[in-house]
């Protein structure tokens, strides 16, 4: 598809000025100067990166691809700077990674950050992390080697301390409407009434006084974070604008940042409003406008059924890929209650989607995991919220009589009975604990049998770095005052390259891990069938506690079981090969190791 920017803008123009002029009251200087951002952003575009638009225009799906592997990392724990990251990139094609996704990296300072989160600069990089020109570097390099490269944008809020928060402190007028200030209480007291707090015990209500000026602002997260208004159009410019920057670095995908919760409305609980979606699709038209083969990623840690809405329509997108935050939290569930039940019933409503939806699913990540399941659901199984918070968070914390699990929580809140979970995949899977041979192989089976779920999910699977040598909780951040206070760094340790120069060792744990984890990879990569836009549903196993998976793609199949129990299971085996084993599969009743999986590819079936 051979198009320019002059093409690309007058053929969304109508609808990207509508949007605009809606969402702005029709404030055409505003508009204006909207597509002037776009049209300089489009010219300072380097070829490089306009061929790369060109290519991937011609394969809009590039990215429902069966061959997508994600890593998930802090620069400085994998490599320590940027730099370090283009040296380590042979580590990343041994393991089979071509899509990186680094954690935040852009500017902030260390007592205020909340893990990269509190952006003081949007155009530059973190002291000690490397330079931005690092940054387009190993963009360039990553692209070279066939990888593509994403990048978090937290476009909720900035730090205090960024520029546009330091003029608003000061008194700039123009300044403070970029952000949210109250001359007294009176409307923050009327706002807290319908406004959740987003961490409760760590950072209480949703507003922060200033006392060197005077003045409320609101902060949601935390209070060296200040909220953007974006009812003022120069604050969507401008944002715009900076994602665009970034773009133009070579990042290939830019992670929207708890965008549920970027436009305000008093009376409303601050999340997922109308504007949020206008916003979204603006973003999603400039990005199609300047740089058509960057996706945009969105951060939705909401509800089941406000997930979905992210990625818009059809012939409306916004968002092209979403965190499947929904699934995440659901696996770690059922492997707790050995029962696939909720887990099954989630899976269908991905398969019922439009093929358009992509998720990127991973089972652990940089941040905690929150219980957000579907309650009335388990409600059917007398499974009620509270309690069974509790159970969850008791399990995972070996605070459960029979638990194999090594976590802790975080944002604990005592007057609700709810928390969050931290701890690495191969700590909550029992590594950790196990000591003797028997416990560490079915603490490998729960890794395996997890990873292997989520390889067969559509989308992109995304690891944790670390997760592939099993590495375990971190627990010396306890000691660290910058860290102590945040139980989320339990699983943001140092990568340990000692453990990994084992990785090729077949005996030791990081050796059967890593092979095993790359074989699965390598299947996965060869068989189409796990394509994103393949046909799918569950099927009945005859065992709550074993989810059946059917994947059909261009007239082949897969069958998938997955034991969440400590106990053996018999199956409905069809006939087919064990893709794992080689094994020619006859259909028939058959048992299920504990914690196994099974992937038998078969020819198109009914079923």
């Amino acid at each position: 598809m051979k198009t320019t920017v002059t093409t690309r803008l007058k053929e969304c123009y109508d609808e990207l000025k509508w949007l605009y002029m809606e969402l702005y009251n029709g404030d055409e200087e505003a508009f204006s100067y909207f597509v002037d951002v776009l049209m300089t952003c489009s010219r300072q575009r380097k070829r490089a990166l306009k061929e790369r638009d060109k290519m991937r225009l011609e394969d809009p799906d590039w990215y429902r691809s069966n061959d997508l592997l994600g890593m998930m990392m802090y620069v400085d724990k994998f490599a320590g700077t940027l730099q370090g990251v283009q040296e380590k990139l042979p580590y990343l094609l041994e393991c089979g990674v071509n899509y990186l996704h680094l954690m935040p990296l852009l500017a902030t300072v260390a007592e205020r950050s909340d893990g990269g989160y509190a952006v003081a600069d949007f155009r530059r990089v973190q002291d000690g992390l490397g330079t931005m020109d690092d940054l387009e570097k190993l963009a360039d390099l990553c692209h070279r080697n066939g990888i593509s490269l994403c990048l978090d944008f937290v476009m909720n809020h900035t730090s205090e301390d960024h520029a546009w928060a330091k003029a608003a402190r000061a008194g700039d007028p123009a300044a403070r409407n970029r952000y949210f200030f109250y001359d007294n209480w009176d409307i923050p007291a009327e706002i807290e009434k319908t406004v959740p707090d987003v961490f409760p015990s760590t950072a209480p209500g949703n507003f922060t006084w200033l006392d060197d000026c005077q003045k409320v602002v609101m902060t949601m997260f935390y209070p060296y974070q200040w909220d953007l208004n974006y009812a003022n159009p120069m604050v969507l410019n401008d944002m715009t604008e900076n994602l665009l920057f970034l773009a133009n670095r070579g990042v290939d995908v830019l992670r929207l940042d708890a965008i549920p919760y970027i436009w305000k409305a008093i009376g409303t609980d601050n999340r997922n409003l109308p504007q949020v979606h206008t916003i979204a699709r603006i973003l999603h038209l400039a990005c199609y406008v300047v740089c058509p083969s960057v996706l945009l990623l969105g951060e939705v840690v909401m509800e089941p059924q406000k997930v979905a809405a992210y990625f818009g329509t059809p012939d409306k997108p916004e968002c092209h890929l979403l965190y499947n935050v929904t699934t995440m939290c659901t696996t770690w569930h059922s492997l707790a209650t050995q029962d696939a039940r909720l887990l099954r019933s989630q899976m269908d409503q991905v398969f019922a989607m439009p093929k358009t939806a992509v998720f990127q699913n991973y089972l652990r990540c940089h941040d905690d995991i929150g219980w957000g399941l579907d309650y009335p659901f388990l409600m059917r199984f007398g499974m009620r919220e509270v309690p069974h918070k509790r159970f969850l968070n008791d399990w995972f914390t070996g605070r459960w009589n029979e638990s194999y699990a090594r976590g802790e929580l975080y944002n604990e809140d005592l007057r609700l009975g709810d928390a969050r979970l931290c701890g690495t995949t191969a700590s909550l899977c029992g590594l950790e604990t196990s000591q003797d041979p028997e416990a560490e192989a079915l603490a490998m089976s729960r890794i395996l049998m997890l990873h292997a779920f989520m390889m067969t999910q559509s989308g992109i699977p995304v690891l944790y770095s670390g997760d592939e040598i099993g590495q375990l909780n971190y627990y010396p951040y306890h000691e660290d005052p910058n860290m102590q206070d945040d139980s989320r760094y339990l699983h943001r340790g140092p990568f340990s390259w000692t453990a990994a120069e084992r990785r090729n060792d077949p005996d030791t744990r990081e050796g059967r891990l890593f092979q095993a984890l790359r074989k699965l990879e390598k299947i996965r990569a060869a068989e189409p069938v796990f394509r994103a836009d393949a046909d799918g549903h569950t099927f009945d196993t005859g065992s709550d506690a074993v989810l059946g998976v059917y994947r059909e793609y261009n007239g082949a199949g897969l069958v998938a079981f997955f034991n969440f129990s400590g106990q053996w299971k018999d199956v409905p085996y069809p006939d087919g090969t064990n893709l794992m084993t080689g094994e020619v599969q006859t259909a028939g009743w058959g048992p299920l190791a504990p914690y196994a999986f099974a992937w038998i590819r078969t020819g198109k079936t009914d079923e």
